[in-house]
């Protein structure tokens, strides 16, 4: 009898993994059920031959892990849909693709791939093997393509969600690039004048004016910190990698990740574009699983995990646990705070009309074109906003290392 590996969710929400005997996997979904479990991931424990990728003259090239980069992983999609459509069977349509592919990893992960559906497991299992390669919602959709026959629509389907996703981050990251930018160049400037500049008038001052004669406050602070970063630069090192560590350590902590999720989802100027990707993703994604079968409970405990963003999670997690007492989506997810009033009306207006999946997908359109907008309103603020701060921070040295001229004037002409 077949082993399989399953990750559920129980009645109280909490994710678990476990191992479950069965004759099918059908028979070890019901299983899972009549123990209160509600399976969102479930393929077979097959042992699998590793396969090695080779490049010229038949070396291994892959040194690492095989993993398929999302942007390869998109092509591979699309062209499997179009192999499939144009009525190729799905062993063969695997092989072309890894025969034709140029990077070893892909190669690689792919005849893995063919040799397990070979062996006889279903393609969602196959892939279920290479999980770095292909996340839960490939999967799922794929296990979907597999139920209702039409793989080569929800392989099309999930090649488009995937370019779209694609699309709007890159959108948002080349927002963020230009700040980042413009902000280390301010602090390396800064920086420049602390340490090679700021000393040199110390001396001055003191030659001119004499080591006792009291300077205006701004100027005794300006010297001070220059000395301190010139003398002790090894705590403002530390001190910049214990916040780093701190971050870092943060980041994987579940409140912290929280933490900083809410102050991204919440942060002036960039905020909206983080809640408007967000709402657009978590739209996207669940009408892109409905539309293509997967029940909605598994939907969204799906949505949830690959949300990317915790306080959109914890907001999923509650609708998921109000529809599973029975409850629709709009009313629940109202009570979270966390979308908009228009995507809450929308998603109303959804589940009355029975049209729910078509109106998440007109929400992540909209929400898409939203962004769009927003980095363009975005780019065309932040410039000014940067040059003004940086002004002012040199602005203030400058005026700090001048105050005390007018002295030195005074004394050499009298």
């Amino acid at each position: 009898m077949p082993q399989y590996l399953y990750t559920a969710m129980d009645n109280s929400g909490k994710e678990r993994k476990g191992k479950i005997e069965a004759v099918s996997e059908d028979a070890a979904t019901l299983d899972l059920r009549a123990k209160g479990l509600y399976v969102t991931s479930l393929r077979v424990a097959v042992k699998v031959q590793k396969t090695k990728a080779k490049g010229k003259g038949g070396m291994n090239m892959n040194l690492g892990p095989m993993v398929i980069k999302r942007k390869e992983l998109t092509v591979v999609t699309r062209q499997l849909a179009i192999l499939l459509e144009a009525g190729l069977p799905l062993i063969r349509s695997l092989r072309t693709l890894e025969k034709q592919a140029k990077n070893p990893a892909v190669q690689g992960v792919l005849g893995k791939t063919s040799d397990i559906v070979e062996g006889g497991a279903t393609f969602a299992e196959a892939l279920a093997q290479s999980p770095k390669s292909f996340d839960k919602l490939y999967l799922n959709m794929v296990r979907a393509g597999e139920a209702s026959g039409a793989m080569e629509t929800i392989l099309d389907r999930l090649a488009g969600f995937m370019e779209k996703a694609a699309r709007i981050t890159g959108k948002v990251k080349s927002a963020m690039i230009y700040p980042c930018v413009i902000m280390s160049i301010a602090i390396l400037a800064v920086v420049g004048l602390m340490v090679f500049i700021v000393p040199n008038f110390r001396k001055i001052f003191a030659d001119l004016l004499g080591p006792d004669e009291p300077l205006p406050g701004i100027t005794e602070f300006l010297i001070a910190m220059s000395d301190s970063m010139v003398q002790t630069w090894y705590y403002w090192l530390i001190g910049l990698a214990v916040i780093i560590i701190a971050f870092k350590i943060a980041a994987k902590i579940p409140a912290g990740k929280f933490g900083i999720d809410w102050c991204t989802y919440n942060m002036p100027l960039f905020g909206p574009i983080v809640m408007k990707t967000a709402v657009s993703r978590f739209s996207r994604t669940l009408g892109t699983l409905m539309s293509s079968g997967v029940p909605v409970l598994s939907a969204l405990a799906i949505v949830k995990e690959t949300s990317g963003n915790e306080v959109v999670a914890k907001a999923v997690q509650d609708v998921y646990s109000a529809v599973k007492e029975g409850d629709g989506i709009a009313v629940p997810l109202g009570k979270t705070k966390v979308f908009p009033e228009m995507v809450i009306s929308m998603v109303e207006v959804g589940e009355e009309t029975g049209k729910l999946p078509e109106m998440l997908e007109k929400i992540a359109n909209t929400f898409d074109e939203e962004v769009d907008n927003s980095v363009s309103a975005l780019t065309s603020l932040i410039e000014p906003l940067m040059i003004v701060g940086l002004a002012g921070i040199v602005g203030t040295i400058v005026i700090a290392l001048f105050l005390p001229l007018t002295k030195i004037i005074e004394k050499m002409s009298g």
